[in-house]
């Protein structure tokens, strides 16, 4: 697999995102009322703005979800080829584990784990 073969992926990942792009901007019906612009909250109608500010510590919660998300995305690949690569691959998974412990045990003492 080379250079050739990552260029056609490329090329052929814009045509077909693209393509269905076009295909839906003419063939698809278009409808414009008022109601398309309002915001949608399980059917009940909004009252006053619909933007609000959100605490801080949902953010961070999310954030913490998505370090743990992509640490297991990293593990997987990881646990196929271990037998293959040996000791110096278990090492560094180690490391990268401790590194995420302790951004977990900061975000504990910091309270960005409690749940409002």
């Amino acid at each position: 697999m080379g250079a050739g073969s990552l260029i056609m992926l490329i090329i052929c990942g814009v045509i077909f995102s693209g393509g269905t792009i076009l295909v839906s901007k003419f063939f698809v019906p278009r409808t414009y009322n008022s109601q398309k612009h309002e915001a949608y909250e399980c059917g009940v109608p909004t009252r006053g703005d619909s933007r609000v500010q959100y605490n801080v510590g949902y953010y961070l919660f999310a954030l913490i979800f998505l370090v743990f998300d992509v640490e297991i995305v990293f593990l997987y690949p990881w646990a196929t080829v271990l037998r293959e690569v040996g000791m110096i691959a278990f090492v560094e998974i180690l490391f990268f584990i401790s590194i995420l412990f302790l951004g977990l045990l900061y975000a504990w003492k910091k309270g960005a784990l409690k749940w409002q």
